[in-house]
This record gives structure tokens, sequence and C-alpha cells, in this order.
């Protein structure tokens, strides 16, 4: 599954261009490496977003296509 689209099934971000915009300015590294929006993202990925001044890690648990608003949490896990 593409990086922008995970971020947003996973509601990490809340909408797919908003996630693109990200990673072209760079604020997303995926293994500690700055990620395009079309990485491709599997299982056991660390995936870090910096906002501003604050940032989130997480490590990627299950790739689904589509999940339902509580089960999103199951697709990753805060590090």
């Amino acid at each position: 599954m593409r990086l922008d689209k995970f971020l947003k099934v996973s509601r990490l971000i809340k909408r797919r261009t908003v996630a693109n915009e990200a990673c072209d300015a760079g604020r997303v590294l995926v293994n500690d490496k700055p990620a395009k929006a079309s990485l491709t993202i599997k299982e056991g990925d660390i995936i870090e977003i910096h906002f501003g001044t604050s940032s989130v890690k997480v490590e990627v648990l299950d790739v689904a296509e589509t999940v339902k608003k509580d089960e999103a949490k199951e697709l990753y896990r805060y590090l």
C-alpha cells in the first residue's frame, strides 16, 4: 500500500492530499529515511511524522485497504 494512503486509512493524517504534502515537504520518514508518498509500506516499517515542534513515531502492524474508524488504531503501534 502507498504511504499516503496508509496515513489516511490509519487516520494518522486526516486527508490523503495533506499526507502527500507532508511527504513532499520531507516531514515523513520511513525507517529513518525521507519518504515519498508513493513508497510501498509493509508490516514492520517504522514511520515518523513531524508536526511542527512535535513528532509521532509508529510501527506498522497491519496493512489494510479499508478499515472502520474504531479499528484504525489496530494498524499501528506508538513507539
